[in-house]
């Protein structure tokens, strides 16, 4: 589209919200006019030669008492009309009545218009545009002859051709109309939009590898985050474009905003592509096509977003671990591989498309998809991210990944990927990812839209997509294999040293129950032994202290610390320690292994009324970590071999590349440094993550210190006096 003729046409509708609607609506509000005002007359300006016949057609109908008006869609020669008398000029030729006039004329739209109509909340503001007598002046504005909304050619006031305004180019209109609604109302515009020349990188990369394997037949095109659906059109015309209209391309999305959503459908109205094929909803949580499979996926979805209002439809007990009924259960099998975590769905969009793809074709599916840089590194080994990575990879679907320049969205700076992911690598591509540093590719604006302040020109497309073509390594082009994005994470493991020692003071903490100890403390210190014999009377104030200090406790320990008998039963344990402590001593132990034998053999042999779970708290309050001490045995196998119990303090991990011995990395890296560890492979997992920083890393030696000391002498003789002079004046 003529970069002239789109600011003029930007800048005339944003001007009728500036003249029209100031002091009637906030500025973040204009939106709620201009755009369906703009949807409306353009699909007005279509309606305009036909609508003689299209009333001529409705008498007739209802003469002959015809309610269905589907026939009109020959009359229109559009899978839309309008049924009223009226069109946006002659709305004009009665001023008085205009805005019952606008009434029936909204009301005589066919039911895929009155979605449209209905997904705006158009009708909403009516009565406010009335009360403050702005509709004549917007439907002027609107219908004036300087201004050509309508895809085909139209003559202006002068009779001078204007040219006609694409769906492509209405695309474009619509976009920066949001965004600058957006910069009003502090909004992010980059949710609504992907700029164009990303669009043209991912549908060339799409479609060039497979044009001649694309033969006469129907291809479905998806998009599960679709907004205006600029990438729908965009990978349309390129499709038919490169491949010669030998097949027919059939659109799919989905879009969550209402706004955009209507947008979008009138686009496909005024294109003549299915309204019905744009699901509205949230594509997360109610998948608008769960029983088609898609040729070509492609999209931005939003990232660092939340999927909360998505997470009763997507799992039960999210995150629990376990096998039981209240344990982590993922209802929606296209996410069953795993969950991200539930601040960003950007991979729930991917595995939406992934669970989308044809496998029983000969061209399979291909995705192009964006993403920021989390997608490609967030989440530990075993975790969602990770998971859905190695899904992907490990089936050998993901293709390339391309780095983008920053700044090239509108509504944000970070670094973005696009991926590519193809279920039918050719022979060449299998078992291997390619990479693609684009960040220097690119050209600065004039003048900053947003965030975006450079772009990619059409040279910088195709020198990425050659790059991809032809598979091949460059300074910015590498490839690997699959394996070397995967490590083993290993846990690493080092035996518990344990001493042991009776005092008075350890055995002392056994008065209290370690679930409500500061509360036992505070009340034994406030009443003393009358917590053994007095309890029930001084449950009021006990009650009045956790109120008063907020405390909230479980029920059970609630019932405990009001429990006469429980303090007994504590204080009894207290004594029976003290039994052991004068039958053992007071020595300390530096092999737990030794003290835990006498330890037990002492309790039997003096009948010591302590259970197990008493023995517990006893070995919890005169234990401590040593790491001089012995360590502690787990158990020794049959063949001699001694297993150690393991300290949860020391317990660390490693990543072990895929393609490194795990025990032979673990000796290199962890033995020699610490001779008692050891590998616990219950534990070991696969994980995956993608790191462009260090794939393309160059490094910058330092500068020298000759280099260094000379720029900094330079530097003296350049200010050499001018201290001088700021002191004398």
């Amino acid at each position: 589209m003529n970069n002239k003729v789109h600011n003029q046409i930007v800048s005339f509708i944003w001007g009728i919200a500036d003249d029209v609607l100031r002091d009637v609506f906030v500025r973040g509000k204009y939106r709620d006019i201009i755009l369906p005002f703009t949807v409306l007359r353009r699909l007005d300006a279509l309606l305009v030669p036909t609508k003689e016949k299209v009333l001529e057609a409705v008498e007739f109908m209802e003469q002959q008492k015809i309610d269905d008006r589907s026939a009109l869609k020959s009359v229109t020669g559009y899978p839309f009309w309008n049924t009223s008398k009226f069109t946006f000029e002659s709305l004009l030729n009665d001023s008085d009545n205009i805005d019952s006039n606008l009434e029936v004329y909204l009301d005589g739209y066919s039911p895929n218009v009155q979605e449209i109509i209905s997904k705006f909340k158009l009708r909403n503001q009516l009565e406010t545009m009335k009360e403050s007598e702005i509709t004549y002046l917007l439907i002027e504005k609107l219908a004036s002859k300087e201004i050509n909304l309508s895809p085909n050619e139209a003559l202006n006031g002068k009779g001078e051709k204007m040219p006609p305004l694409t769906n492509l180019g209405m695309g474009y209109v619509f976009e920066e109309l949001i965004r600058k609604f957006n910069e009003e109302n502090n909004e992010e515009a980059g949710e609504h939009f992907t700029p164009r020349e990303i669009i043209k990188l991912m549908t060339h990369i799409l479609f060039l590898p497979v044009k001649e394997q694309i033969k006469k037949g129907t291809y479905l095109i998806y998009d599960p985050a679709c907004g205006s659906g600029g990438m729908l059109t965009e990978a349309e015309n390129f499709a038919e474009e490169v491949t010669g209209r030998k097949g027919g391309f059939n659109l799919y999305g989905q879009e969550v905003n209402p706004e955009t959503y209507a947008i979008c459908t009138s686009d496909m109205l005024i294109k003549g592509d299915k309204p019905e094929n744009i699901a509205f909803g949230s594509t997360l949580s109610k998948d608008g096509f769960p029983n088609l499979h898609f040729d070509f996926m492609l999209s931005n979805p939003p990232y660092g977003k939340t999927w909360k209002l998505d997470e009763n439809a997507i799992v039960d007990n999210r995150g629990k671990k376990g096998s039981g009924e209240n344990s982590e259960n993922i209802k929606d099998p296209r996410f069953q591989v795993g969950l991200p975590t539930i601040s960003d769905g950007q991979l729930l969009f991917l595995m939406n498309m992934v669970s989308k793809m044809k496998h029983n074709t000969e061209l399979g599916s291909r995705i192009a998809t964006v993403h920021n840089g989390s997608a490609l590194f967030t989440g530990d080994a075993g975790g969602g991210e990770s998971e859905i990575r190695k899904h992907i990879i490990e089936n050998d679907w993901l293709d390339c990944i391309i780095a983008l320049p920053k700044n090239i969205f509108y509504n944000t700076g970070i670094p973005t990927y696009v991926w590519i992911v193809n279920n039918r690598k050719p022979k060449n591509r299998k078992g291997k990812i390619q990479l693609i540093n684009a960040l220097e590719l690119y050209v600065k604006l004039r003048k900053n839209l947003g965030d975006k302040n450079c772009e990619m020109t059409a040279e910088h497309i195709d020198q990425i997509t050659q790059l991809y073509l032809d598979s091949t390594e460059s300074d910015i082009s590498k490839i690997f294999p699959n394996e070397y994005f995967g490590y083993n994470k290993i846990t690493v493991e080092r035996p518990l040293r344990l001493s042991a020692k009776f005092t008075k003071e350890a055995i002392e903490t056994l008065r209290f129950d370690k679930n409500i100890a500061e509360e036992m403390k505070w009340a034994y210190t406030k009443f003393g032994d009358d917590v053994y014999t007095k309890l029930k009377d001084l449950k009021p104030e006990i009650e009045k202290h956790l109120v008063k200090h907020e405390i909230k406790l479980k029920a059970s320990d609630k019932k405990n610390l009001l429990s006469q008998d429980f303090w007994k039963a504590q204080l009894e344990q207290m004594k029976e320690t003290t039994k052991l402590m004068n039958a053992i001593g007071i020595g300390q132990y530096d092999d737990f292994n030794t003290f835990s034998v006498l330890f037990a053999d002492t309790i039997k042999e003096k009948k010591l009324k302590l259970d197990n779970k008493a023995q517990k708290a006893i070995l919890n309050a005169i234990t401590w970590k040593n790491e001089d001490a012995e360590p502690v045995i787990k158990k020794t196998e049959k063949n001699g071999t001694i297993l150690y119990e393991a300290d949860s303090d020391l317990r660390d991990t490693e990543n072990v590349p895929l393609d490194e011995d795990v025990q032979t990395y673990f000796e290199r890296e962890v033995l020699q440094h610490v001779p008692d560890a050891w590998i616990d492979h219950s534990k070991t997992v696969k994980g995956y993550e993608i790191s462009f920083t260090r794939y393309f890393y160059n490094y910058i030696p330092p500068r020298s210190i000759e280099e260094i000391t000379a720029e900094i002498l330079q530097l003296e003789k350049e200010t050499d006096g001018i201290l001088n002079e700021i002191v004398n004046d």
